[in-house]
């Protein structure tokens, strides 16, 4: 059946108001949510980065492209999310696809990160083995001495995906395992949701 909202904000304000109570009441971390990737092989992995950004384009977070989670999205760029809020009794899942951000939006959220984040980025051949912490710690060192005082580019290798929503679905803890579950799905032209309810 249509969404009781007709326009094409309905899951978005949904979000934002679940969102906005986590963040005032979820202890640590609101903003993590959980990634699927796929390997070429077909193999799903999953691990728990930070949201950086969001809105009706889609969820944004950052990393090193050369890392497992990186090749998997560039390969293969459908992907889920998943926002887990214990202390409310509530998750999110989100389907889509990662797109990367533009240039210019990885520049500007790179440059707002501390200089130790930034050289970490340059240092860290994310996913890949390493033989000991000293070769980490090694490595920060060579970065710290190359950048200095000087400001700390971006490396081509390091940007932000955009996870694009084709549905969504909300969840909610009731008594009795009675819970609330509502999909919303995008309709072909992108204009509209459409609403479901769904047995808990």
């Amino acid at each position: 059946m249509p969404a009781s909202l007709s326009s094409f904000q309905e899951p978005f304000d949904r979000f934002a108001e679940w969102f906005k109570e986590a963040s005032a009441k979820e202890p640590t971390f609101p903003e993590a949510m959980t990634v699927a990737s796929v390997s070429p092989d077909g193999m799903p992995s999953i691990r728990t980065v930070l949201m950086k950004d969001w809105n009706e384009e889609g969820f944004v977070f950052y990393t090193n492209l050369t890392s497992k989670k990186g090749k998997e999205l560039l390969s293969h760029p459908k992907t889920a999310l998943l926002f887990h809020w214990k202390s409310l009794g509530r998750q999110v899942r989100v389907e889509g696809e990662a797109t990367l951000v533009a240039d210019s939006e990885a520049d500007a959220y790179f440059a707002s990160r501390s200089k130790g984040s930034q050289i970490g980025a340059w240092a860290s051949d994310q996913s890949s083995p390493m033989e000991g912490r000293f070769e980490f710690e090694a490595a920060i060192g060579r970065r710290t001495a190359e950048f200095g005082m000087t400001e700390v580019p971006r490396p081509d290798f390091w940007s932000g995906f955009r996870v694009v929503p084709k549905r969504f679905e909300f969840w909610q803890d009731r008594k009795f395992r009675l819970h609330d579950r509502h999909q919303y799905d995008l309709s072909e032209n992108r204009k509209e949701w459409s609403k479901t309810t769904l047995y808990p």
